[in-house]
């Protein structure tokens, strides 16, 4: 479950996993994206696959302010 699909709608229930030095990735997040307080997101969402399946789905992403969401990952399908 990667990358391959489309966000439909809206997230509901974000919640906040990581800020900062507790993010793994935060070295190569700033390389790539700039920005300066990042966060590590999940929430629960629709989701469309390339197939067509349309199916609600933990999702986890990055976010910082100024640069928006960025390597959005499905985690587990809740349907």
């Amino acid at each position: 479950m990667g990358a391959g699909f489309e966000l439909i709608g809206d997230l509901t229930a974000i919640e906040v996993i990581a800020v900062n030095v507790s993010i793994r990735e935060l070295r190569r997040l700033k390389d790539d994206f700039g920005g300066r307080r990042w966060r590590k997101l999940k929430g629960i969402g629709l989701v469309q696959f390339p197939n067509g399946e349309v199916r609600q789905a933990e999702l986890h992403w990055y976010e910082a302010h100024g640069v928006g969401r960025r390597k959005m990952k499905v985690k587990r399908l809740l349907d």
